[in-house]
């Protein structure tokens, strides 16, 4: 298994009863992106308790699913189009650790600093 080039949130909300075939429908004809790239597709559905990571994999596809039993993902606003949003593997932590992915309450990057 292999770390994502890109991470790409579905925005909207995605039938939880689409399996590989359906989902990457959606990457290559909806989004007009390459379900066969590097990169990570996280789809929600409407309750938002429910997530499926679509990505390809050298000589197949791997798909994720998450149900939470209780709570609800941090899933961002922006409306019932879907579209691609791309977002750092540390967002999509965060996203499965329920918190929000567009948090303003990060840790600033630090940069220029030394030890001595």
């Amino acid at each position: 298994m292999h770390s994502p080039s890109q991470v790409y949130l579905v925005t909207g909300f995605t039938d939880m009863r689409k399996s590989i075939n359906g989902l990457s429908i959606i990457v290559s004809e909806t989004l007009l992106l390459d379900p066969l790239s590097q990169a990570w597709f996280v789809f929600c559905n409407k309750q938002r308790d429910k997530l499926k990571i679509l990505f390809w994999d050298t000589n197949g596809f791997w798909l994720y699913y998450r149900r939470l039993e209780q709570g609800r993902f941090q899933w961002p606003k922006y409306g019932e189009a879907c579209a691609a949003m791309s977002i750092e593997q540390r967002q999509l932590q965060w996203l499965l650790s329920g918190l929000a992915v567009t948090s303003q309450t990060r840790h600033p990057t630090l940069s220029g600093l030394s030890v001595m």
